[in-house]
């Protein structure tokens, strides 16, 4: 039986001729259980919703790429003749504002008006599917007769078939050991963040990442490749991004161990609840902490010349006049790519090759088993009944797959939950992330298919109704792309500055005619400063610039030409970002929360099939009970 039902899904799912084709839920349930089952039902589910939001970020996409030509802000960097002050100290000169025309076209395509709909989009796309996601549960769990299975009951049902006398493991807690745990997470956490204090200037906490790229933007200014040198900065942060990912996966290895110490808990189930958090917990702060700093913290703690901030001794960076947007989109990128497909070439490999190589080590043993003969394999009636030489060489063939444990499950849910993580948090920086995780997906299904039932040993099929601690996990996630993408809208990109200019600063707002209502906006982003001649290093205040050969460049901050404070224009900018994130996140959780109202947790026919199911067990009983007690009478 366990064969036919394994020939079924090779021949139905799991291949790749049927990458397009419906998953067989209820054969998979039959043959992996309903854990599994739940995993891919899941999956299809999470893969079928994202196709909605898929379209829509291609659609903002294209939106700003039929305005790319005409956007005002892209031919004001391009036709400009600004100097801008240098990058770094002391390897960089001076440049022109025009020489990144390039990347001000790309900061317009994620960084206009459409994202801002786009965010509020997926934030209530985030509500919807966990909500659709409840009712496509409960429609298969109540097919599967598991609605009401308790997972409790199940483990005791296990201890009292081994031991008719054991006894319940009670429900312990120990502060002591809750606090060790915390320190722990937070000693991890805080290792991958890689704090950094400089007590020659301000104190800030910097990743590792800031150090990389730091150091490496100067020295790729001096490289002998022209490319290299007119973009050592976006070069420097696709290298921080590369090197960031693999120094997590590298972490991730040697910390997953260390997270089943000092607890033990009462039963497997909260075993792999607490391992759940924690790891989920320690993966998302470590590949999401450069995303933080890119996204809050780059350009904004920097200084301005003649007082910069610095780390090493090397200046800290600064945001492109366009805006720190095409930053985080780069690094967000990488980061969701390289995971990607370095995940699924991985997961594949490694069980091919095991099955591999000990197809190879047993391959003299298989010659011993001898050759089956097909009137072996009929009994007296003519039926077909495997032989010993079959059932040997059936066994030989398990023998040969890879291993599998009670966690491989935990891994595939990781890797989809972290991908669920980057196609709603900072979504509004990258439109294209669901497309991205939609193209993924589709062929996530078939590889883990292939994996699980060609590959590699079958999971002990396991009872239960829902995905666990995941659910809860994914809730989370949906309350917190909310505030990251109001904050990406309100304080990284430049959505809030282009309105208040465009309404208080900009030539519609003068009265002027015949001009677009956002021209200027660039140079009303930038400050001049004052560079002494033969030395780019060295800064003078403005006051001063009289009493020194100096040569005028620009930076980008709103501060004044006097004296480089910061100008009224800068604090009607913040309190307008702090104002957009707190009605941004009200308005959205309002939504959220009609979202979740308005769409039912389980479809009235799960309700109506649960509710005579219940009318009839109760019949039951209760002609049982009228039956016993006539018994009962007549005696």
């Amino acid at each position: 039986m366990k064969r036919l039902n394994q020939k079924k899904l090779v021949g139905s799912w799991a291949r790749w001729t049927a990458v397009f084709k419906k998953q067989p839920y209820d054969d998979i349930q039959k043959y992996f259980g309903e854990k599994v089952a739940l995993y891919y039902l899941w999956l299809g589910w999470y893969t079928t919703l994202l196709i909605p939001a898929a379209v829509l970020g291609v659609v903002v996409f294209l939106y700003a790429l039929a305005f790319f030509k005409t956007n005002p802000l892209i031919k004001e960097v391009c036709e400009s003749n600004i100097t801008m002050c240098p990058r770094c100290e002391k390897r960089c000169p001076p440049w022109n504002l025009s020489d990144t025309c390039t990347y001000a076209k790309v900061s317009h395509l994620f960084d206009n008006e459409g994202t801002v709909a786009f965010a509020i989009f997926m934030a209530i796309w985030a509500t919807l599917f966990l909500e659709l996601w409840n009712r496509e549960r409960a429609k298969h769990v109540s097919r599967w007769k598991v609605y009401d299975w308790c997972e409790e009951e199940e483990e005791l049902i296990m201890e009292i078939v081994n031991n008719s006398e054991c006894e319940p493991q009670k429900f312990k807690h120990s502060y002591l050991k809750s606090t060790l745990v915390l320190v722990m997470v937070t000693l991890m956490v805080s290792h991958a963040f890689n704090i950094c204090t400089n007590p020659l200037h301000h104190c800030h906490q910097m990743p590792s990442l800031v150090v990389f790229r730091v150091v490496a933007a100067p020295l790729l200014s001096e490289s002998k490749w022209e490319f290299m040198k007119d973009n050592a900065n976006t070069v420097a942060v696709m290298l921080g991004a590369v090197a960031h990912y693999f120094t997590i996966q590298i972490m991730t290895h040697l910390f997953s161990m260390l997270f089943f110490f000092p607890e033990k808990p009462n039963s497997f189930a909260a075993k792999e609840k607490s391992f759940t958090v924690k790891m989920f917990t320690f993966q998302f702060f470590t590949l999401f902490s450069s995303l933080f700093y890119v996204a809050f913290f780059l350009g904004r703690i920097n200084g301005h010349p003649g007082n910069y901030a610095r780390i090493a001794g090397f200046r800290l960076e600064e945001c492109h006049p366009s805006g720190c947007l095409t930053d985080l989109f780069i690094q967000m990128a990488i980061i969701m790519m390289l995971k990607q497909v370095i995940n699924n070439i991985v997961e594949f490999i490694v069980p091919w090759l095991k099955n591999f190589w000990r197809k190879r080590a047993t391959k003299a043993l298989r010659r011993r088993c001898g050759h089956c003969y097909r009137s072996a394999c009929r009994d007296e009636n003519g039926l077909i009944e495997p032989c010993e030489v079959c059932k040997i060489a059936e066994w030989l063939r398990n023998y040969q797959l890879a291993d599998s444990d009670s966690f491989s499950l935990f891994n595939e849910f990781l890797e989809m939950v972290i991908q669920f993580s980057f196609t709603t948090i900072f979504v509004a920086a990258f439109p294209l992330a669901p497309l991205l995780a939609l193209i993924n997906n589709i062929f996530e299904i078939r590889l883990d298919a292939i994996k699980m039932v060609r590959l590699e040993r079958r999971l002990v099929p396991k009872k239960t109704n829902s995905i666990g601690v995941w659910k809860m996990v994914l809730e989370a996630i949906g309350v917190l792309a909310v505030i990251a993408n109001g904050l990406v809208i309100g304080i990284t990109s430049d959505f809030i500055p282009r309105l208040i200019y465009r309404y208080g600063y900009g030539p519609c707002a003068r009265g002027e005619t015949g001009v677009h209502c956002m021209s200027g906006y660039i140079n009303s982003t930038l400050t001049t400063a004052y560079m002494v001649v033969n030395n780019t290093d060295d800064f003078v205040a403005p006051r001063e610039r009289h009493l020194y050969n100096v040569t005028p460049c620009s930076f980008r901050d709103f501060r004044s030409e006097e004296d480089h404070s910061l100008t009224t224009h800068f604090w009607l900018v913040l309190a307008a970002r702090f104002a957009f994130v707190i009605l941004f996140e009200h308005v959205v959780l309002v939504f959220k929360f009609v979202a979740a109202w308005f769409v039912p947790n389980h479809s009235l026919s799960v309700k109506n099939e649960r509710l005579e199911s219940k009318l009839k067990r109760l019949q039951e009983e209760l002609e049982g009970r009228k039956k016993s007690k006539s018994k009962s009478t007549e005696v």
